[in-house]
């Protein structure tokens, strides 16, 4: 995890899209990096396509912009391994090259890419390609706000409402929150939850889920009302995809 990472996991932003930039340019990195920042991504950047292939396997962020020609692995031959794989098959991916005939951009749209953009370009206007692909593969990551049930989440002013009732979270559980609220059902274990609310880098163990976990319960629920968030046995935890359908 790179410095930009850890402070955007400090910081509160751990639950923003997380974007991955595998460019050897190093000047053009950097320009992209801070745009992205910017913008509100938490973002990586790799110069090899080794490294963006260690990467990629360690945690699979929502979008890739990739390379063609890279040192190590080609980006087009990682285009190619992540279509290939199960769990990034769907991984949003734009290319970026300066090869700009057509038939260079067919075959880097053929083995997989989801958009191809020829260097030099516009940053905003790839800054308007990274949303509108992230608007259309993963809304859950760029939506305002998140509901369920009674339960509605606004981003923008970091409120939590169930019904007519205000829910005061600290930060570290609201984010919690969040994360669970972006795919309800699907059960995330402690050590994604550790990753991605709290950082790797960051020396806490599965018990500060727990007990965080904890927390968020007794401030969702109150009296007889219904716990949202379902526990799986020696798993992890989820946001309970019934709720609100009963």
């Amino acid at each position: 995890m790179n410095e930009a990472r850890r402070e955007s996991v400090r910081s509160g932003a751990a639950s923003a899209p997380r974007i991955l930039i595998a460019e050897d340019e190093p000047d053009l990195a950097v320009l992209l990096s801070y745009n992205l920042e910017a913008e509100g991504y938490v973002v990586d950047s790799v110069g090899r396509g080794d490294e963006a292939e260690l990467r990629l396997a360690e945690s699979p962020p929502d979008l890739v912009i990739l390379d063609w020609m890279l040192p190590g692995v080609s980006g087009l031959e990682i285009c190619r391994r992540l279509r290939a794989r199960e769990n990034t098959r769907m991984l949003p991916v734009i290319m970026v090259s300066a090869r700009g005939a057509e038939a260079e951009r067919v075959r880097g749209l053929l083995v997989g890419a989801d958009d191809y953009i020829v260097k030099p370009f516009s940053v905003p206007e790839l800054l308007a390609r990274v949303r509108a692909l992230l608007r259309r593969t993963r809304p859950e990551r760029i939506a305002d706000r998140l509901s369920a049930g009674d339960f509605n989440l606004d981003r923008e002013t970091r409120c939590v409402r169930r019904g007519d009732r205000d829910i005061h979270l600290a930060p570290t559980e609201f984010r919690l929150l969040e994360f669970l609220l972006e795919k309800p059902g699907r059960v995330f274990t402690r050590n994604q939850l550790l990753d991605d609310i709290w950082g790797r880098a960051a020396e806490i163990d599965d018990r500060t889920v727990d007990v965080h976990i904890g927390r968020l319960r007794k401030k969702l629920s109150k009296g007889r009302e219904r716990d949202p968030i379902r526990t799986v046995r020696s798993v992890g935890y989820a946001f309970d995809e019934t709720y609100g359908k009963q």
